[in-house]
């Protein structure tokens, strides 16, 4: 069973809380990150509270959300040994997986549906790295760190 790392700004607080609900259902085990209510809040905490339990692994990865998904992703990606991919659509988020080792996807509240973020977190979930070809341009950006 996976250990998911969750987190959201006020923005995307209901999202966070629909994919906690339906994962758990699932049978993953999902760290509840933050933020916990509707009032106006800083995304680039819940990146870092993210981020930072995925680099210690004590999750196996992350969800992260804000309102486009932008700068959430942005703040995460940050952090050394963090691979946060933005997702909107299928094709996306299956290369962020196979070709990039993904280990936090990101959403926008305002851009994708809860159900579509459902589904893509599910296949993200679903889909292995293939490494071999794309194990060498992971290690150049470990080098960026």
């Amino acid at each position: 069973m996976k250990t998911i790392a969750i987190g959201s700004d006020h923005i995307g607080l209901a999202h966070k809380t629909f994919l906690i609900e339906k994962l758990r259902s699932q049978g993953y085990s999902l760290l509840d990150m933050g933020t916990y209510d509707e009032q106006r809040t800083d995304y680039p905490l819940y990146a870092q509270k993210v981020a930072q339990v995925v680099q210690m692994r004590q999750a196996d990865c992350g969800i992260l959300i804000c309102g486009t998904g932008i700068g959430i992703s942005i703040a995460a990606n940050k952090f050394s040994h963090i691979r946060c991919a933005l997702c909107a659509d299928e094709y996306s988020t299956l290369m962020s997986r196979e070709h990039n080792d993904s280990n936090i996807i990101a959403f926008g509240a305002k851009v994708v549906s809860m159900e579509k973020a459902l589904a893509l977190t599910t296949l993200w979930l679903n889909t292995a790295y293939e490494g071999g070809r794309h194990q060498k341009r992971l290690e150049m950006m470990e080098l960026f760190q």
